[in-house]
Parts: C-alpha cells; sequence; structure tokens
C-alpha cells in the first residue's frame, strides 16, 4: 500500500531551531567558497592581511569550517527517521515509496548543481536516503556501531584514489584547462551556459572530496541521526540533554585542545609531512571538529531548555521550517552576487564581508520565512517535493 500524506502534526520547535541553525552556518562557509573556488582559494585568501580579515578567518576555521555539514547530516538523518517511524508503524513503509521521494530530492541536486553551484549536497542525501528502509528494521547497536565505524576509518581518500584509478576516472583532468583567472573571467564576464558548463566540471572535480571526504562523515551522521530518531530522542529531548550534559563538555574540550594545537603546533613538525601521519592528524582534525558540531547542538538545546535565550533563538524555528527552500535560495542569492548574471562580485570580497553578507543574507531569509509561513503550511521547495512525492496536488494555503 502507498503511503498517503500526513495532515500538519504538532512540530518540535527545537529541531526547527536546529535546522536554521544549521542552514546558516552552512552558509557562512557556502559563501566563502562561491566568492572564491577551491581552484584558486588559498592564492586568494593570502591577500587579506589585515586585523578583521585575519580574525574573520580564524573565526571561521574555529568555529564553522567542517562544523555544520555533520549538522545538517545528522539532522536530515533523524527527519527521514522520524517520517519512516510513523509509516513503519503503520505497516505502511515501502522502498518503492522512498525511492520516488529521495530520487525528486536527488533531481533537485541535480538542478542545483546546473543552474545555481556546484557544491550541492542533496544529491548525496538522497542516496542516504535510500538506506532508510534497510537501516530502519536493524538493531539500534547495529546503526550506532557502523556510525562509529564509518567516521574512524581513516583512509577513505587512499581507498577513493585507488578506486578512480581502477576505473580510470581523472577528475584533475575537467579543470586543467582553467587558472584561477580564466575562472574569474567565466563567472563575472561570462554567459550563463558558460557558467553552466564551468559548474559540470568543478563538480566533476571535485568528486574526490565529495565521495572521499564528505560522503563518510554524512554516512555516519546520517546513521547517528537515524539511531536518535529510532531511540526517540525527540519525544525528550530534555532528559537526553541533561543525561548527555557531562560527557559531551569533557569530549569537546578535549578535542578542542586538540584542535588549536593541530592548527598552531602539530602542522609545523617534521613527523606531519609522513603522509600516513599527516592522514591520522588529518583524520583526527575532522573527529574533532564533528564533535564541536555536536556540541553546537547540545549546546542549543541547553540554552532552550534552561535560560532565557529561547526567545534569541526562536526565529531561527522559521528558517529551519523551510530549510530546503533557503538552503537553495542560499546558492540563488550566491549567483546573483558574484556571477554575470547578477553583480559580478566575484573573487572581490574580503573574508569579514563574506561572513558579514552571509550574516545579513540569513536575517532576510529568517524575515521572509516568517512572513512566508503565516500563509503556507510548507515552504515553496517543500511543498513541491511533497506533490512529487505523493503525486497528487496538496494544499499548502493555510485555512483561516
Amino acid at each position: 500500500m502507498d503511503n498517503k500524506p500526513t495532515g500538519t502534526t504538532k512540530r518540535i520547535e527545537l529541531l526547527d531551531v536546529y535546522r536554521g541553525f544549521a542552514i546558516l552556518g552552512i552558509f557562512v562557509v557556502n559563501i566563502v567558497i562561491m566568492n572564491s573556488t577551491f581552484l584558486n582559494q588559498d592564492e586568494f585568501a593570502q591577500q587579506w592581511t589585515s586585523p578583521v580579515d585575519q580574525l574573520s578567518e580564524r573565526i571561521l576555521q574555529l568555529f564553522f569550517y567542517t562544523k555544520f555539514f555533520p549538522i545538517f547530516s545528522l539532522l536530515f538523518g533523524l527527519g527521514i527517521s522520524m517520517q519512516a517511524l510513523k509509516w513503519y508503524e503503520k505497516n505502511t513503509l515501502s522502498f518503492s515509496f522512498f525511492a520516488r521521494r529521495m530520487f525528486i530530492l536527488f533531481l533537485f541536486g541535480i538542478l542545483h548543481i546546473l543552474l545555481l553551484w556546484s557544491g550541492d549536497v542533496l544529491h548525496l542525501y538522497a542516496l542516504l536516503g535510500l538506506l532508510t528502509t534497510v537501516f530502519i528494521k536493524r538493531s539500534n547497536t547495529l546503526i550506532l556501531s557502523l556510525s562509529l565505524l564509518v567516521l574512524l576509518f581513516p583512509f577513505y581518500d587512499t581507498i577513493f584514489e585507488q578506486l578512480l584509478t581502477l576505473l580510470n576516472f581523472q577528475p584533475e583532468v575537467y579543470l586543467s584547462d582553467h587558472t584561477g583567472a580564466s575562472v574569474n573571467e567565466v563567472i563575472r564576464n561570462g554567459s550563463y551556459a558558460e557558467g553552466v558548463k564551468l559548474r559540470i566540471l568543478e563538480y566533476l572535480s571535485n568528486i574526490p572530496m565529495l565521495f572521499g571526504f564528505l560522503a563518510p562523515v554524512a554516512l555516519s551522521m546520517f546513521l547517528l541521526g537515524l539511531y536518535l530518531g529510532k531511540n526517540r530522542i525527540h519525544q525528550n529531548i530534555e532528559a537526553f540533554i541533561e543525561r548527555i550534559k557531562k560527557p559531551i563538555i569533557l569530549i569537546t574540550v578535549i578535542t578542542n585542545i586538540y584542535r588549536v594545537l593541530f592548527l598552531f603546533v602539530f602542522t609545523k613538525l617534521d613527523i606531519y609531512q609522513m603522509a600516513i601521519a599527516r592522514t591520522l592528524f588529518v583524520k583526527l582534525m575532522v573527529l574533532s571538529d564533528v564533535v564541536m558540531g555536536l556540541f553546537y547542538l547540545w549546546l542549543l538545546g541547553w540554552l532552550w531548555q534552561y535560560t532565557p535565550w529561547r526567545k534569541i533563538l526562536s526565529p531561527l524555528k522559521y528558517a529551519g521550517r523551510m530549510a530546503l527552500t533557503n538552503y537553495i535560495m542560499q546558492s540563488f542569492i550566491g549567483l546573483i552576487l558574484f556571477s554575470s548574471v547578477g553583480f559580478s562580485l566575484y573573487e572581490t570580497m574580503s573574508p569579514h564581508q563574506t561572513f558579514l553578507t552571509a550574516l545579513l543574507v540569513f536575517g532576510f531569509q529568517v524575515m521572509g520565512s516568517k512572513i512566508w509561513l503565516r500563509f503556507f503550511q510548507y515552504g515553496p521547495l517543500e511543498w513541491i517535493w511533497r506533490c512529487f512525492t505523493y503525486k497528487k496536488l496538496l494544499p499548502n494555503k493555510k485555512v483561516a
């Protein structure tokens, strides 16, 4: 039996706050890449030597880079598991339904890459979503163990590199004819069609990063979100936040000590030049960043439950309820800001300018989301996703 659309249920506001927070952090990081692609990023960043730009770069390194992708991935796994559990308990969970739902998300991701920005993760999440019907029936111990094993394994990049060699796939050739200057020319002065072609080449050249680095983190966090969903953590978040208080703070302190040592000490050591040692050092840094992201979620939850900060954090829920729409909208705004179809500001913004721009844009997204949700139940892309999933035109406008 195919699934029927469920009516609007009482939302858990804190989860929407988490999603809004994740969308903010994702944009703060993404706008840096939109402003200067990986091909030219190191050289471009060297010119910004003012104290405010140096401070902005340190803030990004310490508090943003590699922290919000794990959060985004965990929340995706949690959200998918919460939906799947409802259908599983009603004996209406089917692979065909989830396959269709994830296929539509995959198409969103492909269109995102082609039309707006090459740094999409939706297509990756869609592939992970297909695992839901497999793992939702497995034991909690197995799911948590797999999550930890996937996260801790340090040699994905080496294995993936060997796999690409076997397949005779060479991602580095796709941008071999481009330099930082030629990319700058295409983005700032090229036609939209030239921009689409460049985005395809960028995506293909970044496949090792996507599947050798980001995909394992996403899979680990997806499984962790699935584990939390199966254990119904969302139904008693207050108790869970209090229960993990001491261990999460202790682990965060330890990993932050390592993060600081890595950034300022370890990379300068002779041992860091050894390939295996460098791989392990970097892996520990990634683990530390993931822990920091999870600490953010715990801290937000604690502030939400036990302090007056709830009023300050509450507006995040509007952006979180429209996370898909806002995620895609950020890329559209990036296209307008940086490319020839808009203001051609590519490689003109300093670190502190991109940081402030991200905060400003997100502030408008929060206000826009709040206004939209006064009149509609779902964001526009959330509604479209729903309609295609259920193969019917579903109501969206709120009834007075």
